[in-house]
């Protein structure tokens, strides 16, 4: 089974770490029976009336454990890795959820609303009743990314990968049979759509990203020639403020 856990806004302007690295720390904190099948980057709106720290990010780690009732212990260990991690005066929200509770469906509408318009707390609670939503110091803001997270990283459709089966550790060109054997499917994004072949390779540039496409990774990829691939997206420039959410 698998359960959802949402941080948000648990870093500052001038911080060294951002929410994704808190949330990838979390595989740390995890009970033996279960184990991180992905930690997802999801952008949220832009506006100049939201107070986000850097690029109104949040982040979903997807936990799979043997069933629902290890919910409770993930909420208690989350609770106590925000209370380390998290840095002053910032906003942190933790939201937690498994993929059977009914919750769920007003959770995606609310991720998806929260992608493109302004949303409140009181509504990211609304939409989390009947699963766990908390705030844990600031303005407690953090609720409304946090539940955000959960519901886009469960509608299967959105976000970024900033961890699955040690992406980071790939080298900076991989085989397309080398991502399979990860999991992660190579789709073409070149105007006939050619499939990749299992011996071709992957230009990575050093940093690798796939989409939550379908419930599962895809990594979107531009013919090069001669069976090599660029992998579409790369990383910003340290100067961009959002580099440390990656």
């Amino acid at each position: 089974m698998r359960i959802y856990v949402g941080f948000d806004d648990t870093d500052t302007k001038d911080a060294d770490r951002g929410t994704g690295k808190l949330a990838r720390w979390f595989e740390g904190e995890l009970p033996p029976a279960c184990a991180v099948w992905g930690v997802v980057r999801q952008q949220l709106l832009l506006d100049s009336r939201i107070p986000y720290t850097s690029h109104n990010s949040a982040a979903c780690v997807v936990v799979e454990a043997p069933g629902p009732d290890a919910a409770e212990g993930l909420i208690a260990r989350a609770r106590d890795h925000l209370a380390r991690h998290f840095l002053e005066g910032s906003d942190p929200g933790l939201c937690v959820a498994a993929e059977d509770n009914p919750a769920l469906e007003r959770l995606i509408a609310f991720g998806r609303l929260a992608a493109i318009e302004v949303v409140t707390p009181d509504e990211a609670c609304s939409a989390a009743g009947g699963c766990h939503l908390s705030a844990h110091g600031g303005t407690g803001d953090g609720i409304i990314g946090a539940a955000a997270a959960v519901g886009l990283t469960a509608d299967g459709w959105n976000g970024r990968f900033i961890e699955y089966r040690g992406l980071r550790d790939l080298p900076p060109r991989v085989s397309i049979a080398g991502l399979a054997g990860r999991g992660i499917l190579a789709v073409s994004m070149d105007r006939d759509a050619p499939v990749p072949r299992p011996e071709d390779w992957v230009e990575t540039r050093g940093w690798l990203r796939p989409r939550l496409w379908g419930g599962r990774p895809i990594l979107p990829v531009l013919g090069a020639g001669d069976g090599v691939w660029w992998s579409v997206g790369e990383k910003r420039r340290k100067a961009d403020p959002d580099s440390i959410q990656v």
